[in-house]
C-alpha cells in the first residue's frame, strides 16, 4: 500500500517527470509501480530526498519521485499517486445517522 499527493511538479530534462510531496501511508521503492488519480499506471524511475538518492521511502518522508515516459500535463498538484490496496481519497464522506 502507497499514497502520496502530489505537492509539486516539475520537468528535468533529458531524464523526465518529477513529483514532490510526502508519502501518506506505506512506502515505495524505484521500480514500484503506482497510479495517477487510480487511472493510469506508472513505473517509479528514482526516488530522491533533500538531493540523496534513495532505493525506497516510507511514511511520513518527503520525497520527490521520477517518471520518465511523462509529459507535464499528466501529472498535476493536487493528483494522488497509488499503490496496492489503496485507493485516491473520494473528497466526501456519506453518513447516515
Amino acid at each position: 500500500m502507497f499514497r502520496l499527493t502530489v505537492q509539486d511538479v516539475f520537468v528535468i530534462k533529458n531524464r523526465g517527470l518529477v513529483a514532490t510531496g510526502r508519502v501518506e501511508l506505506g512506502q515505495i521503492a524505484v521500480g514500484d509501480e503506482v497510479r495517477i488519480n487510480g487511472n493510469r499506471a506508472v513505473h517509479v524511475d528514482a526516488i530522491e530526498s533533500f538531493r540523496k538518492k534513495m532505493d525506497e521511502a516510507a511514511e511520513g518522508a518527503n520525497v520527490g519521485l521520477l517518471f520518465s515516459g511523462l509529459g507535464r500535463s499528466d501529472l498535476s498538484p493536487g493528483d494522488v499517486l497509488t499503490a496496492g490496496a489503496v485507493e485516491p481519497t473520494s473528497g466526501g464522506v456519506d453518513v447516515s445517522l
